[in-house]
């Protein structure tokens, strides 16, 4: 990956590689669940702490001797093992636990000791190559590097999950060498040791090559978020949203959607954003961990963090920080940036705003290039707007102040003082005319040449 960060936590659809790998597991409901970690375990630990603490962590001794190995450690931290062992990989998001119970209910249909999940391939360049016996079962898996020109022929290749007879594991581990081009243990050495010794071994073919492709570089993983993405777009289609272009909509894995939710081009849905039916997002939109309500509009808006209640309308090129609350039937238009911020029932902010600290009482309205200035230079402090009160434009609320319910604030007002119920604030300086001041400042220029007495004549006399 050439990264300073482990392979295991770079993302797609909003999970690290190993959550997807962890989701798949799960659906096992296996006994125990172990990740067994190697290169840069000092990152990959505590991420699992936080991702999937119910996992057990196995370090890999040594050095990284194959995968062979890292199963022996396992086995040894572990303990005793009985019934099935299912050995999977961190770096295959896009194998599901609906897979993983096929393919174990088919290990135990077959009797197999052993069983490999398979894919055919049009090119097996760089795979384990499957040789299958006279009785179909499988013989031994060669790795590419120890194929022949025969067995690099064979297309069926393995993808490296395992399900196992625990004993038939164990005891197969310990007759592992390092006798190959890699010298490695390689996993892969068990179905020949297995038959050997007189065990089934069978393959469960996918006919989903994408569930077997693992990633290595920045170029697989990009590959395989976009498969991923296609997928979820798919999946919420069939479930009554439209999405008008899913080769520019984005969703990630937690996000959850309402059917007839309409998501327009350019729209990223993040983290664990909510979207109820009936609402239109984008398009040029991305929300992160935001909860939209019923019969919203989001238009090509960036938010995170914030709630849109229903039928609140935002954008275009709004802004919605972290603790925004709109309620419903609010208005948050274009050029309005909004942080902690709550803006009640029916109010409007319609233009050029930014709302910082702020509680927006029902029906207020909040006039183009009103600012919030709620920072001192130390602290943040909290100004509110009451109920179906007005804030004239272009006006500066300097918090901490409070705007009561049916107030008026006069356009132009830097507020620093509270304003009453009924009142009307007024903080500007009073305008004072001067008369011939164009005559004797810019005497000669065009303004003065129109401001003359004979000019404006002349301009009445053409109406």
């Amino acid at each position: 990956m050439k990264s300073k960060r482990s392979k295991l936590l770079h993302e797609i659809a909003g999970r690290p590689l190993i959550a997807h790998a962890i989701n798949a597991a799960e659906a096992l409901h296996a006994q125990q669940l172990a990740v067994v970690v190697g290169v840069m375990a000092d990152q990959v630990e505590p991420a699992l702490q936080q991702l999937a603490p119910n996992v057990r962590v196995v370090h890999q001794t040594d050095d990284a001797y194959g995968t062979g190995h890292a199963v022996r450690c396992a086995v040894a931290e572990l303990g005793e093992l009985q019934g099935e062992v299912v050995v999977t990989y961190g770096d295959v998001p896009l194998l599901t636990g609906e897979t993983l119970q096929r393919f174990t209910a088919q290990h135990r249909a077959e009797g197999n000791q052993i069983t490999v999940l398979t894919a055919r391939v049009p090119d097996p360049t760089g795979y384990g190559r499957i040789v299958r016996a006279a009785d179909g079962g499988v013989e031994r898996i060669v790795e590419h590097k120890d194929a022949g020109e025969a067995e690099r022929a064979i297309d069926e290749i393995n993808s490296g999950v395992f399900v196992f007879d625990a004993q038939v594991l164990t005891d197969g581990l310990s007759r592992l060498s390092t006798d190959n081009a890699q010298g490695e243990y390689y996993l892969t050495d068990l179905p020949d040791i297995a038959r050997g010794l007189g065990h089934r071994v069978g393959a469960y073919v996918t006919d989903d090559l994408w569930e077997v492709e693992g990633v290595n570089t920045r170029v697989q993983l990009a590959a395989l978020g976009r498969e991923l993405n296609r997928r979820i777009c798919e999946r919420w289609m069939l479930a009554g949203v439209t999405i008008v272009d899913p080769q520019t909509t984005w969703i990630q894995a937690d996000v959850d959607l309402a059917p007839d939710v309409t998501l327009l081009p350019g729209t990223s849905l993040e983290g664990t954003t909510v979207v109820g039916s009936g609402s239109v997002i984008g398009p040029d939109t991305t929300l992160r961990d935001v909860e939209v309500g019923e019969d919203a509009t989001v238009c090509r808006t960036h938010g995170s963090l914030a709630v849109v209640g229903d039928g609140v309308t935002v954008g275009p090129f709004a802004y919605l920080r972290p603790g925004t609350v709109l309620d419903s039937r609010a208005h948050v238009g274009t050029f309005v940036e909004l942080k902690n911020a709550h803006v009640g029932p029916g109010a409007k902010v319609p233009h050029l705003s930014y709302v910082g600290d702020a509680e927006i009482g029902e029906g207020a309205n909040i006039g183009a290039g009103t600012i919030f200035a709620n920072y001192d230079g130390v602290n943040k402090h909290k100004s509110t707007v009451g109920r179906f009160s007005f804030v004239g434009s272009d006006t500066v609320l300097v918090a901490p102040v409070d705007i009561a319910d049916g107030a008026y604030v006069a356009a132009g007002s830097a507020i620093t003082e509270n304003v009453g119920s009924g009142e009307l604030g007024i903080a500007r300086g009073r305008q004072h005319n001067s008369s011939g001041w164009v005559g004797r400042n810019r005497a000669g220029t065009n303004t003065d040449k129109a401001s003359s007495p004979q000019a404006t004549s002349a301009q009445g006399d053409q109406r």
